[in-house]
C-alpha cells in the first residue's frame, strides 16, 4: 500500500494514528492558501503551525520519515500528487463546512481514509435511540458517559514505514501561477514572524494535575490561572486527546477529582458534534430571526478595548496581546457584545476567529451562538449577562482586571465593580462607559421581543 499521510489537526509523532499505518508513505502539510488568503500577515496562529512544523519535520526524520511541505489550494496539489501513483490519502477528520467540502473533493482525486483522531467520540456515535443527534448537552453528556469505554483511551504507536522518495527540501509552491520551490521559512507563504511561547504540553500535563482538584471551584476565576490552558495544543493536535484522557485516568486512580475537567472535554465534542450535524449554524441562527444591529461605532470601542467596562476591556486587551483570553471571560464579552450593544454575533466570531489563538470553529461559533441566545441551548433570548456582577464574582479584588488595565491600579476593586462610580471616575486614560448596562439590557430585551413578533 502507498500512501499520503496528510497531517492537519494532528502536529506531532506520539499516539498519531497517521503513523499506525503500514507500508510506503509520503508525509505531506499543506499551507492552505484558500485559508491563509484570509488572514492577516501577523496571524499568531500562522506562526503557531509554522514553528510546530519545523518541530514535525526533525521528529519524523528522527523516525526515518520526512514531512513534505506545499504551498496552494489542496484540490489542485493531490490532483499532481495523484499522478504518482497512490493508492489513498489518509487524514484525521475535520468538521467544519469548509474541511467536509475540500476533503470530498479530494476524495473525487483520490480514496479518502478519514481517521479519528480530534475528539474524543466520532461524530454518529452519541444518538437518541431514533438515531437523530441530541441538542441539550446534560443529556449528551449522560449517554457518553454509558458509552465511553478502553477503545476511546487507545494509543497508536508508531511503526517502521517506507518513505517515498521525493525531495523533501523546502516548500513546493503549487499553484495556478507558479510551481517553484521556496526556501522553509514563514516568509515563503507570506506570512511575518510573531513573538510566540511554545510551552512543552507534557509540563502542561503535569501542571494540570496540580490544580485537578480545585478545579471545579476555581476555573472561573481568571487571576488564579486554574484552567488547563491545553487548547491550543489540543486544537493543533499538539496533545493527543486519548494521551489527555489517559492522563486523566492515571490521575483518577490517584484519588484525583477528574469528572469536571472531563465534562469539559465533553463540551468541547457536543460543539464539534453539533457543528457536525447542523452545519447551517457556521453562519446562521439556529433559532429566532433576529440579527443584531450593525453599528460600527460601538464595534470599535469594543475591539480596541474601549468601553469602559473594566472587565470587558480587560479581556479584550488580553485577547490582543496574547492571542488568548480566559473562558469565563469569553462568555462576558459575548453576551456584552450580543446584549448590551445589540451587535451581530457573527461580527464577534470573526473578531475573536482573527485573533485567538485557539481558535475552533465550532467552539467558536456555538459559544458566540450561545450568548447570542441563537443556539441550540434552550435558555432564551433574555439570558444578560452583569458585566459588574461578573467581575464582583469571579474577580472580586480586580486583579485580573489590573493587570490587563493599569491605568486602574489606582481605584478600589469597590468603584471598579460599581457602574455608576466608573461613570464618575477621574481617570483621564480610561474612557468612561459608552453604555448604562440595565438600559441596554431593558433596550435589548425589548428589541428581541420586538424581532420575535416579526417571525
Amino acid at each position: 500500500m502507498r500512501r499520503i499521510i496528510w497531517f492537519r489537526r494532528d502536529l506531532r509523532t506520539e499516539d498519531n494514528p497517521l503513523l499506525a499505518l503500514e507500508g510506503e508513505v509520503l508525509p505531506i502539510f499543506i499551507f492552505d492558501t484558500n485559508i491563509l488568503n484570509n488572514l492577516a500577515k501577523d496571524d499568531r496562529r500562522v506562526c503557531y503551525i509554522f514553528k510546530r512544523i519545523l518541530w514535525l519535520k526533525k521528529a519524523l526524520k528522527k523516525k526515518g520519515l520526512d514531512l513534505k511541505l506545499f504551498y496552494g489550494d489542496p484540490s489542485e496539489i493531490f490532483t499532481y500528487l495523484a499522478k504518482m501513483g497512490f493508492d489513498e490519502v489518509a487524514a484525521s477528520g475535520d468538521y467544519d463546512s469548509y474541511a467536509r467540502q475540500r476533503d470530498l473533493e479530494i476524495s473525487h482525486i483520490l480514496p479518502f481514509n478519514r481517521l479519528h483522531d480530534t475528539y474524543i467520540f466520532s461524530p454518529d456515535e452519541i444518538l437518541k435511540d431514533d438515531q437523530t443527534p441530541y441538542l441539550l448537552f446534560t443529556p449528551f453528556y449522560k449517554k457518553a458517559l454509558t458509552l465511553f469505554e478502553n477503545k476511546h483511551l487507545r494509543e497508536y504507536p508508531s511503526i517502521q514505514q517506507k518513505l517515498y522518495e521525493t525531495d523533501y527540501e523546502g516548500i513546493l509552491h503549487y499553484t495556478q501561477t507558479e510551481k517553484k520551490i521556496c526556501a522553509i521559512d514563514i516568509s515563503s507563504i507570506g506570512f511575518q514572524a510573531v513573538s510566540l511561547a511554545i510551552p512543552n504540553p507534557k509540563e502542561k500535563l503535569s501542571d494540570l494535575g496540580k490544580k485537578l482538584n480545585h478545579y471545579a471551584k476555581e476555573r472561573d476565576i481568571p487571576s488564579l490561572e486554574s484552567t488547563s490552558s491545553l487548547s491550543v495544543e489540543l486544537r493543533f493536535g499538539v496533545l493527543s486527546i486519548r494521551q489527555l484522557l489517559r492522563f486523566l485516568a492515571e490521575e483518577k486512580k490517584q484519588g484525583k477529582e477528574t469528572e469536571a475537567f472531563f465534562r469539559q472535554l465533553v463540551f468541547r465534542d457536543f460543539y464539534a458534534y453539533l457543528l457536525y450535524h447542523f452545519p447551517h449554524v457556521e453562519i446562521h441562527n439556529y433559532k429566532y430571526s433576529f440579527h443584531g444591529i450593525q453599528n460600527r461605532k460601538k464595534y470599535k470601542a469594543f475591539t480596541q478595548a474601549k468601553t469602559g467596562v473594566p472587565i470587558i476591556d480587560a479581556g479584550i486587551r488580553e485577547l490582543l496581546q496574547t492571542g488568548r483570553m480566559h473562558n469565563r471571560i469569553r462568555m462576558v464579552c459575548a453576551s456584552f457584545f450580543t446584549k448590551d450593544l445589540l451587535l451581530p454575533w457573527q461580527w464577534g466570531e470573526r473578531f475573536f476567529a482573527r485573533y485567538l489563538l485557539d481558535y475552533d470553529a465550532a467552539s467558536n461559533i456555538l459559544s458566540w451562538q450561545w450568548s447570542a441566545g441563537t443556539g441550540v441551548d434552550p435558555q432564551p433570548y433574555f439570558r444578560i449577562f452583569n458585566p459588574y456582577l461578573q467581575s464582583k464574582k469571579f474577580d472580586p479584588q480586580a486583579r485580573y482586571i489590573k493587570k490587563w488595565l493599569p491605568e486602574l491600579n489606582t481605584l478600589d476593586a469597590k468603584i471598579i465593580h460599581d457602574e455608576k462610580a466608573m461613570h464618575q471616575h477621574k481617570i483621564i486614560a480610561y474612557p468612561h462607559p459608552i453604555i448604562d448596562h440595565k438600559l441596554a439590557a431593558k433596550e435589548a430585551l425589548e428589541y428581541f421581543k420586538a424581532s420575535l413578533l416579526r417571525t
